[in-house]
């Protein structure tokens, strides 16, 4: 059963039509509330309008349960209008920790984000990204000749993780995806599984012939020199499911969906 009370609830939508007008039937059904006084918030899209969601609510211990509007809807709900009270009441808590990146680009300036679905390297040419791969300061990884290449979560590790071949977690595992993108060489790496405590540490090489731009979620910075992952146990986003299909459930049916 959730944990949290609902009588307060903020409706927000991705703006299509469809979710436009389902947010003003459950507003006028049940209020709407100002969101920095929200119990709870009620997301009306997509999976890229839960990810905006979440990191908005990032530190303020405010759930986020999700109604499906979108493609894909990993994160969210199936729509229905009725009875919201009550599925917020049951609905399941998912707690996810996202990951830190600490970027450093070639002027040397540093920048910070949070991702709660992967941190992911990318090259920005038609040269292919030379990476050099250290685990905990350690290099494990001399060259690494690719497209790019991703730490995800487990939250994650369904989305961009999953298309370029990386393992799908468990939701609860304490562990991280490291995924290679289009590897070149090593032809034969695959990638490897990672505690959640460690830090990955990203050197680019040759990065004026070869420029590489990180992206957390939705945030990209520019031409890195060297970039740093680790899971930052000090923020953690809540997402509500309903019973019999949280996220878990999810990712267990995605192994055997074929």
């Amino acid at each position: 059963m959730s944990k949290f009370p609902t009588d307060k609830i903020t409706f927000v939508s991705s703006g299509s039509p469809e979710s436009e007008e389902a947010r003003d039937i459950l507003c006028t059904r049940y209020g709407n509330c100002p969101f920095d006084t929200a119990q709870v918030i009620v997301a009306l899209g997509g999976d890229g309008l839960m990810l905006e969601t979440l990191h908005k609510v990032m530190g303020l211990s405010i759930p986020v349960y999700g109604m499906n509007f979108g493609s894909i809807g990993f994160l969210m709900n199936d729509y229905d209008a009725d009875n919201l009270p009550e599925r917020l009441a049951s609905a399941e808590p998912t707690v996810i920790h996202p990951l830190r990146m600490t970027a450093t680009d070639k002027a040397g300036n540093q920048h910070t984000a949070l991702a709660l679905n992967e941190v992911s390297l990318l090259r920005t040419s038609y040269q292919a990204a030379k990476i050099e791969i250290l685990i905990d300061n350690k290099p494990r990884l001399d060259e690494l000749i690719c497209d790019g290449v991703l730490v995800s979560t487990p939250a994650g590790s369904t989305a961009y993780n999953l298309s370029a071949h990386g393992p799908i977690l468990p939701i609860d595992a304490p562990l991280l995806a490291l995924t290679p993108i289009s590897p070149f060489r090593p032809r034969r790496w695959r990638g490897a599984i990672l505690s959640n405590r460690a830090e990955v540490t990203f050197r680019i090489r040759e990065i004026e012939k070869r420029p590489v731009n990180a992206v957390a979620d939705s945030k990209e910075i520019t031409d890195v020199a060297q970039v740093s992952v680790s899971e930052s146990r000090s923020h953690a986003v809540t997402l509500l499911f309903d019973p019999g299909h949280s996220l878990d459930e999810r990712v267990l049916n995605e192994q055997f969906d074929y």
